[in-house]
């Protein structure tokens, strides 16, 4: 008996498929180049099902998945509307930019900005200066820098100060943050030695002292703040640990990740500040500007003028700076937080919404609507912050038959509409989604239900 047929040779080549009406519509809107891409790469999944399970695809479908693909990459990031209840949701961009912010980048973006001249002098001067004078000034610290982003101010740190020598971090805050990035990888590639104390839920100052020897560079600690660890715990406070950092002679450096700058209403306690950090000894802190800050992504360190200084005249500096785009925005969202303008920030304007003015969104929302009603729901910081801590919020929730479909048909609309899914519902939490976008959101419900 003569063996089976290879279902991979009954599929057609990547030039017929781009001799097809619709790939060829396609190349016309997106780019030659980016269809046959993604035509190949349709084709490859459809060769591998082909090998594993002998089926075909048929031509139409690879054509409709390599235009979907390519339109996908060809349009690029869309805005959304976030219906989820995480205002800091990491998926869907962290904290969204203030008027005031995207005022400025509009006003810089495409022509000539002072970035790094000084107007007065005509020398070049530092991109991240201005900034870095107002995190001065609401935090007190001595000095400041701005990076992309807080891991890398984070391997920033622990390459400047720490190579080649020992860190002393408790196990119970060895974290992982998104996308399997692990504290003690960070430290691998900082040429750092971690040196772990103490348990996953209690360490003592004692840990510390034993552990501390004459090759210690420094004393890490890392608020976790994307987990909790509740019941039989202790962990050593940054008081504590700058005074025995200041008999070992060694800096003690608080990875905040999420930045809440000084203490706000709203923020649960066990929330660390960056002023309060300060304040308690700690000699450094980095957190990140695209959390609890609301601003764009950076990473921004604040502490001993020497040890600042120290970190911004290292190489690896440069190949760790912010762009024109992020100077200008974090400059504005800075400004709101120098004159207390907090409002003027949409996480906070949005953490800061009564539920009753959430409540009175989803009536409008839901009005007409059958099988619609307004629940009391529970929303959350996220993004890696204030961890176990919840915001009594409100929104609507919309009992459908298959409502995993009406999320995929949300998603997929325009604009896309990201919400929860329980039970046989689809619930939309208002307290991410700013009131501007109420109408958009009831066209997109009302756009999703015709589809059924």
């Amino acid at each position: 008996m003569s063996p089976a047929p290879d279902a991979r040779r009954r599929l057609p080549s990547v030039d017929a498929l781009l001799r097809t009406p619709a790939a060829r519509e396609a190349a016309s809107n997106f780019g030659r180049d980016v269809v046959r891409l993604a035509i190949r790469e349709a084709l490859d999944q459809a060769r591998g099902l082909a090998a594993r399970e002998g089926r075909v695809v048929e031509g139409t479908a690879i054509i409709k998945i390599a235009v979907r693909r390519a339109a996908g990459a060809f349009l690029g990031v869309q805005p959304v509307i976030n219906a989820t209840g995480v205002l800091l949701h990491t998926g869907l961009g962290r904290a969204p930019l203030g008027p005031a912010a995207l005022k400025a980048v509009a006003r810089t973006a495409g022509r000539y900005a002072d970035l790094e001249v000084e107007r007065t002098t005509g020398r070049r001067g530092r991109r991240t200066q201005n900034a870095e004078f107002v995190l001065r000034a609401v935090t007190g610290a001595e000095d400041a820098l701005v990076v992309n982003n807080n891991a890398a101010g984070l391997l920033l740190a622990l390459t400047a100060l720490a190579r080649r020598r020992e860190v002393i971090v408790s196990r119970g805050e060895l974290i992982e943050i998104g996308g399997e990035f692990r504290l003690p990888d960070v430290m691998a590639a900082s040429g750092a030695k971690l040196v772990e104390v103490g348990t996953t839920n209690r360490t003592r100052r004692s840990d510390y002292e034993r552990a501390a020897g004459p090759r210690t560079a420094l004393i890490l600690k890392v608020h976790p703040s994307n987990y909790q660890v509740t019941g039989f715990t202790e962990e050593v406070a940054i008081g504590p640990l700058a005074d025995l950092a200041h008999r070992l002679s060694v800096p003690v450096v608080h990875d905040l990740g999420s930045g809440l700058l000084k203490r706000t209403t709203g923020m649960p306690a066990s929330e660390p500040t960056a002023a309060g950090s300060l304040a308690a000894g700690a000699n450094l802190v980095s957190f990140s500007g695209d959390k609890l800050l609301g601003g764009p992504q950076a990473g921004i360190l604040l502490g001993r003028a020497e040890l600042v200084e120290k970190l911004r005249r290292h190489p690896m500096a440069r190949a760790l700076r912010v762009d024109v785009m992020t100077v200008v925005a974090l400059e504005a969202t800075l400004r709101e937080h120098a004159t207390a303008n907090l409002p003027g920030i949409p996480f906070w304007r949005a953490a800061s919404a009564s539920r009753r003015e959430l409540r009175a969104r989803a009536r409008a929302v839901a009005a007409g609507f059958e099988g619609a009603s307004i629940v009391d729901t529970e929303a959350v910081a996220g993004g890696g912050s204030a961890p176990g801590h919840t915001t009594a919020s409100a929104g609507v929730r919309l009992r459908v038959p298959h409502p995993e479909g009406i999320a995929t048909t949300l998603r997929d609309g325009r604009p896309p509409v990201f919400c929860r899914v329980e039970e046989e519902a689809v619930v939309f939490d208002l307290r991410s989604v700013a009131p501007e976008e109420d109408d958009d959101l009831r066209r997109a419900i009302r756009y999703a239900l015709s589809q059924r």
